[in-house]
């Protein structure tokens, strides 16, 4: 029965559940009170400046060139040295940045929004086939090793240019899946769904109007995570030779410095392995801090 625009206005208006997610405003307060989380943001904050920089072409475009001489000292022509090749350590570095902020961005954003839909489906239809299947498939992928089931489905996809991309979104979704069903299924017994429900909404209404909403702190915070994981993996694959192909990255920096580190060269090996750590330090720090300001049950009253 469809309802009338009376119903569709007093369900508008039917008050969430006391337990909602903080607001904006209350979220950035508590963000900013927290040492971690502003050290995570700043971090963070200045690894997306340096990628704009490089989407814009004001630096790290000369990353293939060979300019230099084989495993040259740093100076003030090659601020960190440059490899075997003669390429320059620095831009590689830089270039770098903006291929772990794209493979972030893409996965972040599809594995978040796949798992996302899937738990919200299942969380409402709890117990139902639809349920049933989806945590069987959560089941099944998560008994499979991470980085097993990633590099198989990059090695099978090889010459696809986002091989790497849906190999990670098909494996990370399930653990945001898993958490917003919990959510899910915890508020669909709330008052103000139950509400929603006798005025004559639709479930699907009810669903994305009233419900999803409460699960965007979990969203939000498991997109961080998963952001920092993508870029992890990505250096694991093409460490391996099975990540990026056709360009630079601090996997393929990590790949290239086992061999100079043979011959006493460690300009690669910093270069590449610093700047990670301190991106996937600043997106950690960032995310439990996120966690903790979005969590209803742990906002302050």
């Amino acid at each position: 029965m469809n309802a009338s625009p009376a119903h569709t206005a007093a369900a508008q208006a039917i008050p969430l559940d006391a337990e909602q997610p903080a607001g904006l405003p209350g979220t950035w307060q508590q963000l900013v009170e927290s040492k971690p989380g502003m050290t995570g943001l700043l971090l963070v904050g200045f690894f997306a400046l340096v990628s704009l920089a490089v989407w814009l072409g004001l630096t790290g475009q000369g990353w293939a060139q060979a300019q230099g001489g084989r495993w040259e000292s740093a100076g003030l022509e090659h601020w960190l040295g440059t490899n075997v090749l003669g390429q320059d350590i620095f831009q590689r570095s830089v270039y770098s940045v903006k291929v772990a902020f794209e493979i972030g961005v893409i996965v972040a954003l599809s594995s978040s929004a796949l798992g996302a839909m899937a738990g919200a489906l299942a969380g409402w239809r709890r117990d139902s086939w639809l349920d049933e299947s989806i945590v069987l498939l959560m089941g099944i992928l998560d008994s499979i090793p991470l980085y097993l089931f990633v590099a198989a489905l990059a090695f099978a996809m090889q010459g696809n240019a986002f091989a790497m991309h849906i190999a990670m979104i098909a494996t990370f979704w399930t653990t945001t899946a898993r958490l917003v069903r919990a959510e899910v299924m915890r508020l669909r017994e709330q008052d103000f769904v139950h509400s929603a429900r006798l005025l004559g909404l639709a479930d699907w209404r009810v669903l994305a109007r009233h419900v999803l909403p409460n699960t965007s702190h979990i969203v939000l915070a498991q997109s961080t995570i998963v952001f920092a994981a993508a870029i992890k993996t990505e250096v694991v694959l093409s460490f391996l030779g099975l990540g990026v192909q056709d360009g630079v990255s601090w996997g393929l920096m990590l790949a290239e410095s086992t061999q100079e580190v043979l011959a006493g060269q460690f300009n690669n090996l910093w270069a590449a392995s610093l700047p990670l750590f301190a991106l996937l330090l600043g997106f950690n720090l960032l995310a439990d801090a996120l966690q903790t300001a979005l969590d209803p049950r742990q906002a302050p009253s």
